[in-house]
């Protein structure tokens, strides 16, 4: 395996690269999906709902090849591989994030929003100085441990042919008939870039608990 250094590292690279794109758009969209699906307007609730129901229902990988394969049919472009799977993870992701955020805010008491309107802010500016702020330090172990989904989910990518770890250890199991080492070995780095990140998640639990 280690005579394939440069397979490796740009299986790796590879593999950040999908994880940064879908953590950053899934959040972001997580939100705006949450916020929908907390609002009492049905213009927001009923889109952001559909969304979430549809996305969720539906298996990743197989959101990941319709936009690989039958997506190209309608559109008059090309999907890449690394946008196919982006697309794919990231709008799955988003669906489970604005679950997660919508709770995070519901969690909150209700003198919260009196006190802020007490204030004299309106809706949205108690959205974000008073509400959000103390939501999110709720949701973080459950957005963490969404993030080592991401990560995991990252290997999906490899049905379409993306450069990742998962496909390079295809690639070299194929070549030297050694599934035991390659896959292993993928395997191990997949929880060598992990493991930090579970523990992560774990000490802000404890912090967490702790402010509490």
């Amino acid at each position: 395996m280690w005579a394939y250094p440069e397979a490796l590292l740009a299986g790796a690279a590879g593999t950040l690269r999908i994880f940064v794109i879908c953590l950053v758009v899934g959040l972001a969209l997580g939100l705006l999906v949450g916020l929908g699906r907390y609002s009492k307007l049905r213009l927001a609730y009923i889109p952001a709902s559909i969304f979430v129901e549809f996305f969720r229902n539906t298996p990743v990988l197989v959101q990941i090849l319709w936009f690989y394969f039958a997506m190209p049919m309608l559109m008059p472009f090309e999907i890449s591989p690394l946008m196919a799977a982006s697309l794919g993870i990231s709008l799955n992701s988003a669906a489970f994030s604005g679950e997660i955020f919508r709770a995070g805010i519901q969690s909150l008491e209700s003198g919260q929003w009196e006190g802020a309107r007490a204030l004299g802010m309106s809706q949205a500016q108690a959205m974000r100085r008073v509400i959000l702020p103390q939501a999110i330090k709720r949701m973080l172990p459950a957005l963490t441990n969404r993030a080592i989904e991401i990560f995991k989910m990252s290997t999906l990518a490899s049905a379409v042919a993306y450069v990742e770890l998962l496909q390079q250890g295809k690639l070299i199991a194929s070549i030297h008939y050694n599934p035991i080492e390659a896959y292993t070995c993928i395997a191990l780095l997949f929880f060598i870039f992990l493991y930090p990140l579970v523990q992560s998640t774990y000490f802000l639990e404890r912090k967490l608990r702790q402010s509490d």
